[in-house]
Protein backbone atom coordinates (compact mmCIF):
# COMPACT_ATOMS: atom_id res chain seq x y z
CA UNK A 1 0.00 0.00 0.00
CA UNK A 2 1.20 3.64 -0.35
CA UNK A 3 3.48 4.72 2.48
CA UNK A 4 1.20 7.50 3.67
CA UNK A 5 -1.76 5.14 4.13
CA UNK A 6 0.35 2.52 5.89
CA UNK A 7 1.95 5.16 8.11
CA UNK A 8 -1.42 6.66 9.03
CA UNK A 9 -2.80 3.26 9.96
CA UNK A 10 0.32 2.35 11.94
CA UNK A 11 0.24 5.48 14.10
CA UNK A 12 -3.41 6.50 14.32
CA UNK A 13 -5.51 3.47 13.34
CA UNK A 14 -7.62 1.59 15.92
CA UNK A 15 -4.56 -0.40 17.04
CA UNK A 16 -2.05 2.33 16.17
CA UNK A 17 1.11 3.20 18.04
CA UNK A 18 -0.24 6.48 19.45
CA UNK A 19 -3.29 4.71 20.87
CA UNK A 20 -1.22 2.29 22.95
CA UNK A 21 -1.90 2.66 26.71
CA UNK A 22 1.69 3.63 27.59
CA UNK A 23 1.60 6.62 25.25
CA UNK A 24 4.62 8.02 23.43
CA UNK A 25 6.45 8.69 26.70
CA UNK A 26 6.74 4.93 27.11
CA UNK A 27 9.04 4.77 24.08
CA UNK A 28 11.10 7.94 23.77
CA UNK A 29 12.25 10.93 25.79
CA UNK A 30 11.66 14.42 24.44
CA UNK A 31 12.49 17.90 25.72
CA UNK A 32 9.15 17.82 27.54
CA UNK A 33 10.26 14.83 29.60
CA UNK A 34 13.91 15.86 29.96
CA UNK A 35 13.39 18.76 32.36
CA UNK A 36 10.82 21.18 33.81
CA UNK A 37 13.11 23.86 32.38
CA UNK A 38 11.45 23.31 29.00
CA UNK A 39 8.00 24.04 30.41
CA UNK A 40 9.46 27.07 32.19
CA UNK A 41 10.81 28.36 28.86
CA UNK A 42 7.38 27.91 27.26
CA UNK A 43 5.86 29.94 30.10
CA UNK A 44 8.41 32.69 29.43
CA UNK A 45 7.49 32.70 25.75
CA UNK A 46 3.78 32.69 26.60
CA UNK A 47 4.33 35.70 28.87
CA UNK A 48 6.05 37.57 26.03
CA UNK A 49 3.19 36.73 23.69
CA UNK A 50 0.77 37.97 26.36
CA UNK A 51 2.60 41.30 26.49
CA UNK A 52 2.57 41.60 22.70
CA UNK A 53 -1.18 40.93 22.70
CA UNK A 54 -1.86 43.55 25.36
CA UNK A 55 -2.84 41.09 28.14
CA UNK A 56 -6.15 39.71 26.79
CA UNK A 57 -8.84 38.55 29.22
CA UNK A 58 -8.21 34.93 28.12
CA UNK A 59 -4.75 33.82 27.02
CA UNK A 60 -4.63 30.46 25.23
CA UNK A 61 -1.94 27.82 25.19
CA UNK A 62 -2.88 25.05 22.76
CA UNK A 63 -0.62 21.99 22.67
CA UNK A 64 -1.04 20.07 19.39
CA UNK A 65 0.06 16.44 19.57
CA UNK A 66 -0.26 16.58 23.33
CA UNK A 67 0.32 12.89 24.02
CA UNK A 68 -1.06 12.42 27.51
CA UNK A 69 -0.87 16.12 28.39
CA UNK A 70 2.55 16.01 30.06
CA UNK A 71 3.68 19.43 28.82
CA UNK A 72 0.46 21.16 29.83
CA UNK A 73 0.65 19.70 33.33
CA UNK A 74 4.25 20.92 33.62
CA UNK A 75 3.32 24.37 32.29
CA UNK A 76 0.44 24.66 34.77
CA UNK A 77 2.91 24.05 37.60
CA UNK A 78 5.18 26.85 36.34
CA UNK A 79 2.58 29.56 35.70
CA UNK A 80 2.79 32.60 37.99
CA UNK A 81 -0.50 33.20 39.78
CA UNK A 82 -1.25 36.46 37.96
CA UNK A 83 -0.93 34.75 34.59
CA UNK A 84 -2.58 31.48 35.66
CA UNK A 85 -5.83 33.33 36.32
CA UNK A 86 -6.14 34.22 32.62
CA UNK A 87 -4.53 31.22 30.89
CA UNK A 88 -6.66 28.57 29.17
CA UNK A 89 -4.76 25.32 28.55
CA UNK A 90 -5.95 22.94 25.82
CA UNK A 91 -4.44 19.66 24.66
CA UNK A 92 -5.07 18.38 21.13
CA UNK A 93 -4.61 14.73 20.25
CA UNK A 94 -6.26 11.76 18.54
CA UNK A 95 -6.63 9.84 21.79
CA UNK A 96 -9.51 10.44 24.23
CA UNK A 97 -8.93 12.78 27.13
CA UNK A 98 -6.50 11.12 29.59
CA UNK A 99 -8.22 10.11 32.81
CA UNK A 100 -5.39 11.58 34.90
CA UNK A 101 -5.46 15.02 33.26
CA UNK A 102 -6.38 17.80 35.73
CA UNK A 103 -9.90 19.15 35.29
CA UNK A 104 -8.68 22.65 34.47
CA UNK A 105 -7.01 21.51 31.24
CA UNK A 106 -9.20 21.27 28.15
CA UNK A 107 -8.97 18.55 25.49
CA UNK A 108 -9.91 18.43 21.80
CA UNK A 109 -9.42 16.32 18.68
CA UNK A 110 -8.48 19.32 16.50
CA UNK A 111 -7.05 22.78 17.28
CA UNK A 112 -9.90 25.00 18.49
CA UNK A 113 -10.73 27.99 16.30
CA UNK A 114 -10.06 31.50 17.52
CA UNK A 115 -6.96 30.87 19.64
CA UNK A 116 -5.54 34.04 21.18
CA UNK A 117 -2.10 33.29 22.51
CA UNK A 118 0.33 30.49 21.72
CA UNK A 119 -0.26 27.33 19.69
CA UNK A 120 2.56 24.82 20.18
CA UNK A 121 3.27 21.76 18.02
CA UNK A 122 6.16 19.95 19.69
CA UNK A 123 7.35 16.94 17.67
CA UNK A 124 3.99 16.78 15.90
CA UNK A 125 4.76 17.51 12.26
CA UNK A 126 7.37 14.73 12.07
CA UNK A 127 4.52 12.32 12.84
CA UNK A 128 2.21 13.59 10.10
CA UNK A 129 2.38 10.77 7.52
CA UNK A 130 3.86 11.44 4.07
CA UNK A 131 4.09 9.74 0.73
CA UNK A 132 7.60 8.47 -0.04
CA UNK A 133 9.14 9.02 -3.47
CA UNK A 134 12.24 7.42 -5.03
CA UNK A 135 13.97 7.70 -8.39
CA UNK A 136 14.08 4.37 -10.25
CA UNK A 137 16.93 3.16 -12.48
CA UNK A 138 15.35 4.82 -15.51
CA UNK A 139 15.28 8.22 -13.79
CA UNK A 140 11.53 8.27 -13.11
CA UNK A 141 10.34 9.55 -9.72
CA UNK A 142 7.96 6.92 -8.37
CA UNK A 143 5.73 6.46 -5.37
CA UNK A 144 7.09 3.87 -2.94
CA UNK A 145 4.73 1.14 -1.72
CA UNK A 146 5.27 -0.77 1.54
CA UNK A 147 4.06 -4.02 3.10
CA UNK A 148 2.83 -3.01 6.58
CA UNK A 149 3.65 -6.44 7.98
CA UNK A 150 7.40 -6.38 7.40
CA UNK A 151 8.36 -3.08 5.76
CA UNK A 152 9.21 -4.59 2.37
CA UNK A 153 9.06 -1.94 -0.35
CA UNK A 154 8.50 -1.81 -4.10
CA UNK A 155 7.88 0.90 -6.68
CA UNK A 156 4.41 2.18 -7.43
CA UNK A 157 3.16 4.64 -10.03
CA UNK A 158 5.11 7.71 -11.18
CA UNK A 159 4.62 10.78 -8.95
CA UNK A 160 2.38 13.35 -10.65
CA UNK A 161 0.18 16.34 -9.89
CA UNK A 162 0.55 18.34 -6.67
CA UNK A 163 3.07 15.89 -5.24
CA UNK A 164 5.33 16.25 -8.28
CA UNK A 165 5.01 20.04 -8.09
CA UNK A 166 5.97 19.97 -4.42
CA UNK A 167 9.06 17.90 -5.20
CA UNK A 168 10.10 20.24 -8.00
CA UNK A 169 9.84 23.24 -5.71
CA UNK A 170 11.13 21.88 -2.43
CA UNK A 171 13.00 18.60 -2.91
CA UNK A 172 14.09 17.91 -6.52
CA UNK A 173 15.08 14.29 -7.16
CA UNK A 174 17.24 13.30 -10.13
CA UNK A 175 19.70 10.53 -9.25
CA UNK A 176 18.51 6.87 -9.15
CA UNK A 177 18.08 5.69 -5.57
CA UNK A 178 17.54 9.15 -4.06
CA UNK A 179 14.40 9.50 -1.96
CA UNK A 180 12.18 12.15 -0.42
CA UNK A 181 9.28 12.46 1.98
CA UNK A 182 6.65 14.50 0.09
CA UNK A 183 5.55 17.25 2.47
CA UNK A 184 2.16 18.26 1.07
CA UNK A 185 0.23 16.70 3.98
CA UNK A 186 2.46 18.41 6.53
CA UNK A 187 2.17 21.76 4.78
CA UNK A 188 -1.61 21.45 4.86
CA UNK A 189 -1.68 20.32 8.50
CA UNK A 190 0.50 23.21 9.64
CA UNK A 191 -1.43 25.76 7.57
CA UNK A 192 -4.66 24.53 9.18
CA UNK A 193 -3.17 24.75 12.66
CA UNK A 194 -1.88 28.29 12.07
CA UNK A 195 -5.27 29.28 10.64
CA UNK A 196 -6.86 28.38 13.99
CA UNK A 197 -4.89 31.21 15.64
CA UNK A 198 -6.83 34.49 15.64
CA UNK A 199 -3.96 36.48 17.20
CA UNK A 200 -0.72 35.32 18.67
CA UNK A 201 1.98 32.88 17.62
CA UNK A 202 2.10 29.33 16.29
CA UNK A 203 5.29 27.47 17.23
CA UNK A 204 6.51 24.24 15.66
CA UNK A 205 9.46 22.44 17.28
CA UNK A 206 10.93 19.52 15.36
CA UNK A 207 13.94 17.89 13.80
CA UNK A 208 14.03 19.54 10.40
CA UNK A 209 15.90 20.29 7.19
CA UNK A 210 15.84 22.96 4.48
CA UNK A 211 16.55 23.00 0.75
CA UNK A 212 20.28 23.27 1.48
CA UNK A 213 20.34 20.30 3.86
CA UNK A 214 17.90 17.72 2.47
CA UNK A 215 19.03 14.15 3.21
CA UNK A 216 19.64 12.44 -0.16
CA UNK A 217 17.95 9.20 0.91
CA UNK A 218 15.23 10.71 3.10
CA UNK A 219 15.02 10.53 6.89
CA UNK A 220 12.33 7.90 7.48
CA UNK A 221 13.00 6.02 10.73
CA UNK A 222 11.34 4.11 13.54
CA UNK A 223 11.55 4.29 17.34
CA UNK A 224 10.40 1.88 20.03
CA UNK A 225 11.36 1.34 23.68
CA UNK A 226 13.97 4.08 23.59
CA UNK A 227 15.86 2.79 20.56
CA UNK A 228 15.92 3.47 16.83
CA UNK A 229 14.46 0.57 14.85
CA UNK A 230 13.48 -0.15 11.25
CA UNK A 231 10.48 1.94 10.15
CA UNK A 232 8.06 -0.94 9.74
CA UNK A 233 4.48 0.47 9.76
CA UNK A 234 2.97 -2.35 11.83
CA UNK A 235 1.71 -0.31 14.81
CA UNK A 236 4.38 -1.52 17.24
CA UNK A 237 6.67 1.51 16.84
CA UNK A 238 6.68 5.17 15.99
CA UNK A 239 7.34 5.95 12.33
CA UNK A 240 8.74 9.41 11.79
CA UNK A 241 10.68 11.62 9.38
CA UNK A 242 12.28 15.03 9.68
CA UNK A 243 10.32 18.07 8.52
CA UNK A 244 10.94 20.25 5.45
CA UNK A 245 10.63 23.30 7.65
CA UNK A 246 11.02 25.87 4.87
CA UNK A 247 8.09 24.33 3.01
CA UNK A 248 5.73 24.31 6.01
CA UNK A 249 6.71 27.89 6.85
CA UNK A 250 5.83 29.03 3.33
CA UNK A 251 2.53 27.11 3.40
CA UNK A 252 1.32 29.03 6.46
CA UNK A 253 2.73 32.50 5.69
CA UNK A 254 0.59 35.27 7.21
CA UNK A 255 0.98 39.02 7.67
CA UNK A 256 4.26 38.89 9.59
CA UNK A 257 7.48 37.10 8.69
CA UNK A 258 8.16 33.79 10.49
CA UNK A 259 11.28 33.34 12.61
CA UNK A 260 13.43 30.22 12.62
CA UNK A 261 16.28 29.27 14.92
CA UNK A 262 17.64 26.15 16.56
CA UNK A 263 16.48 25.11 20.02
CA UNK A 264 19.82 26.00 21.58
CA UNK A 265 19.38 29.62 20.48
CA UNK A 266 15.69 29.74 21.39
CA UNK A 267 16.05 28.30 24.88
CA UNK A 268 19.01 30.53 25.70
CA UNK A 269 16.86 33.50 24.69
CA UNK A 270 14.20 32.20 27.09
CA UNK A 271 16.56 31.84 30.03
CA UNK A 272 17.70 28.21 29.78
CA UNK A 273 21.47 27.68 30.01
CA UNK A 274 23.85 24.86 30.84
CA UNK A 275 26.30 26.99 32.82
CA UNK A 276 27.64 25.37 35.99
CA UNK A 277 27.21 27.38 39.21
CA UNK A 278 30.17 29.01 40.91
CA UNK A 279 32.02 26.51 43.10
CA UNK A 280 32.09 28.98 45.98
CA UNK A 281 28.34 28.47 46.32
CA UNK A 282 28.99 24.83 47.31
CA UNK A 283 30.45 26.02 50.61
CA UNK A 284 28.13 28.95 51.19
CA UNK A 285 24.86 27.14 50.36
CA UNK A 286 25.31 23.42 49.47
CA UNK A 287 21.60 22.81 48.83
CA UNK A 288 21.32 25.76 46.43
CA UNK A 289 24.56 24.71 44.71
CA UNK A 290 23.14 21.22 44.16
CA UNK A 291 19.86 22.63 42.81
CA UNK A 292 21.70 24.86 40.34
CA UNK A 293 24.03 22.05 39.35
CA UNK A 294 21.08 19.79 38.47
CA UNK A 295 19.46 22.64 36.50
CA UNK A 296 22.74 23.22 34.64
CA UNK A 297 22.87 19.56 33.63
CA UNK A 298 19.29 19.63 32.42
CA UNK A 299 19.86 22.90 30.59
CA UNK A 300 22.94 21.48 28.91
CA UNK A 301 20.93 18.50 27.65
CA UNK A 302 18.14 20.72 26.30
CA UNK A 303 20.62 22.97 24.46
CA UNK A 304 23.13 20.33 23.31
CA UNK A 305 23.78 21.17 19.62
CA UNK A 306 24.29 17.46 18.84
CA UNK A 307 21.05 16.43 20.55
CA UNK A 308 17.90 18.23 21.67
CA UNK A 309 19.47 21.61 20.98
CA UNK A 310 19.45 20.81 17.26
CA UNK A 311 15.66 20.93 17.05
CA UNK A 312 14.34 23.66 14.77
CA UNK A 313 11.95 26.28 16.17
CA UNK A 314 9.54 27.90 13.72
CA UNK A 315 7.54 30.84 15.07
CA UNK A 316 4.73 32.06 12.85
CA UNK A 317 3.21 35.24 14.30
CA UNK A 318 -0.43 36.05 13.56
CA UNK A 319 -1.51 39.66 13.96
CA UNK A 320 1.53 40.59 16.06
CA UNK A 321 5.21 40.97 15.15
CA UNK A 322 7.70 38.36 16.29
CA UNK A 323 10.24 41.01 17.35
CA UNK A 324 11.14 40.62 21.00
CA UNK A 325 9.78 37.09 21.41
CA UNK A 326 13.27 35.65 20.98
CA UNK A 327 16.67 37.31 20.88
CA UNK A 328 18.20 38.18 17.50
CA UNK A 329 21.15 35.81 17.94
CA UNK A 330 20.96 32.86 15.59
CA UNK A 331 17.86 33.90 13.68
CA UNK A 332 17.70 32.86 10.06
Amino acid sequence: MPWRAAWEQALYGPAGFYRRPEGPAGHFRTSVHASPLFARAIVTLLSRVDTALGAPDVLDLVDVGSGRGELLVAVAAELPSALAARVRLTGVDVVPRPATLPAGIGWAAVPPAGTTGLLLAHEWLDDVPCEIAEVDDAGTVRQVLVDPADGTERFGVPVTGAAAEWLRRWWPLTEPGTRAEIGTARDAAWAEAVASVARGVALAVDYAHTAATRPPFGSLSGFAHGAEVDPVPDGTRNVTAHVAIDAVAAAAARSHEPVRCDQRTALRALGVHGTRPDRDLASADPAEYLRRLVAAGEGAELTDPTGLGAFEWLLQPVGIPAAGLLSGDGRR
